[in-house]
This record gives structure tokens, sequence and C-alpha cells, in this order.
């Protein structure tokens, strides 16, 4: 039997509107995603610049491609455009593939200029906006809307602002009919279920009609690396996710568990989802925390970051 039902096409018109683009596929994962729309697009002969903290489904899509892979440092824009003038003409295509807001350093790169540098060598643009829709952007439309550009090929999560689980490829309707038929991840695996359909759908209709939510994250981040800050605690990057970067993977696992004791529940992030020495906890601001949590946990951190925990 046919697994689509009216829901999906509900799901991917709406996904597709939302980030101004003509169409969009849903996968049942963002990792299945990045992993689909990479293997599907690029091949031996092309080349595929990516930044060095690109998500682990955009460098595993990209080795699966066999394409030429050039790593470049993280938000380097000058090093793409180098990469691209000295690359560009060995190479069949040549794409540029970025995260819109690095979830595990809370920055982003210059989308604008990255655009520039694909038109100007004529290489297409990757831009996955997984941690970025629903929170940041015009009305939560993510940060390729913020920068007035167009990514050749956007990918967008239903599992973070959304609140339900997959995800979507959106761009042109030929790139859409050409992952429906050519994406092992999308051809060869279950799909969403109508259920979770609906469910990422019922999160779209939200995030357009109740931009209070997001605005309230927006509010309850900023005032929780203010905290932060005065308790001499240092948060990476900008927005909804704070990271403290502590180091050692043994002493962030024991911040976490010092944290948790005091009812504060926080992930150590360690090696290899994080380079070696980088060990970190990762806040992450939810229209649901209210202004009695952001200061309770700011205290707790205080505490513990200060050596005072029981």
């Amino acid at each position: 039997m046919d697994g689509d039902r009216e829901v999906h096409a509900e799901l991917e018109q709406a996904s597709a509107a939302w980030v101004g683009q003509p169409a969009a596929l849903a996968f049942s994962s963002g990792y299945a995603a990045n992993l689909g729309l990479l293997s599907a697009l690029a091949g031996p002969g092309d080349l595929i610049v990516s930044d060095a903290l690109n998500h682990a489904s955009i460098v595993d899509g990209a080795r699966l491609s066999r394409a030429e892979v050039a790593v470049v440092p993280h938000l380097d824009v000058g090093a793409v455009e180098d990469t691209l003038a000295q690359r560009r003409g060995r190479a069949r295509r040549a794409f540029v593939v970025t995260e819109a807001y690095f979830s595990m350093d809370a920055d982003s790169p210059d989308l604008g200029r990255l655009r520039r540098a694909c038109d100007a060598h004529d290489a297409t643009l990757v831009v996955d906006e997984a941690h970025a829709l629903g929170v940041l952007g015009p009305h939560g439309r993510g940060l390729c809307a913020e920068h007035g550009i167009e990514a050749d090929a956007l990918v967008g999560t239903y599992g973070k602002a959304f609140g339900a689980a997959g995800a979507f490829v959106a761009g042109c309707s030929a790139l859409v009919d050409w992952l429906w038929n050519r994406s092992r991840s999308f051809v060869f695996s279950t799909g969403l279920s109508p259920a979770v359909a609906s469910a990422a759908l019922q999160g779209l209709d939200s995030a357009r009609a109740e931009p209070q939510l997001r605005e309230s994250v927006l509010s309850s981040a900023s005032r929780l690396r203010d905290g932060l800050q005065s308790a001499g605690v240092v948060a990476r990057g900008y927005g909804h996710i704070v990271p403290w970067v502590i180091g050692d993977a043994r002493d962030a696992v024991r911040v976490a568990d010092a944290l948790r004791e005091q009812g504060i529940d926080v992930r150590p992030i360690r090696p290899p989802s994080v380079p070696s020495g980088s060990a970190r906890l990762r806040l992450t601001v939810t229209a649901s925390h209210r202004g009695s949590d952001i200061e309770r946990a700011v205290e707790a951190i205080r505490r513990v970051s200060r050596g005072q925990a029981p």
C-alpha cells in the first residue's frame, strides 16, 4: 500500500511555505534528511565544502556521496571562498554545506557572504536550519530569512521547536522530485507515521499562531545568559542554546551530576560530539521555563561553579 496520506502532503506544503521554498520532502529524521540529501546530490568528481563543526549527519552524507570533501575552519567564510577559487575549476559541481545555527556553540556563519561566494563560483548552497527554525529569524522562519537569502537546499527538523519528530528538505520542485526517487534514506526507509506528521503540522501551526512562545524563549535565554555572566560563567554564542564549556569530560560529568542533585537536569556533552578538551553543558531554554526557573538554575550554577554545592 501507498504509505502517503493527505497529512503528509499538507505537512510538506506547510514546511515549504514556512521557509519560502517551492516544495519540500519529509524524512523520518534530521539525520536521514542530511544523509539522503548529500549522498543523492553529490558524487565522484564533485566538491563539497563543509564547515569543520557540521553535524555528523552532514559529515556522513558527504562521505557517502564519494565527492571530494574540503573541511574548512569553523565559520571561516574566507576559507570557503579560497577553497572554491582554488578547486572549483577542477570539480564537476560544487556544494557549500553549513548549519545556520550550530547547536554546540550557539553561533552562526555569515550566510549572506556564503550565498555571494556560491553565486560567484557557481556552487550550490545547502543550509541546515534545524536548530534555528521556530525560534530565530523573522517570525521564527530561520536565519536564511533573517539574512534575506535563499538556500538552494534547506534542511529543517520537526523534533526541535515544533515538538514532534522527523525532518524535511526544502527547495525547488526538481530537487524534491530527485530526492523522492534517488535519496536512499527516503526510498528505503519507513516514512513518518500519520500521527507524527499530524503532530509536526500542529507544531508548525502553533509557531505561526503563537509568536509569544518564541518571544518568551528568547527573553528567558537572554535572562539566563545575563545571570550566568553575573555568576562568572562564560556562555558561548547567542540565542536559546546556552553552551557552558568546561573542558575536561570528567569535570563536565561531575558538574552535571552536581546540578542534577539540585534539581537542574542538564546533560554533559563530551567527545566525540565535541572536540577533545571542550566538553560542555548545553542548556536549552524553552517556552515553558518561567523567570523563577531561570533564577533557580542560575543560583544552582553559581553554587556549583564556586564549589559550594552540597
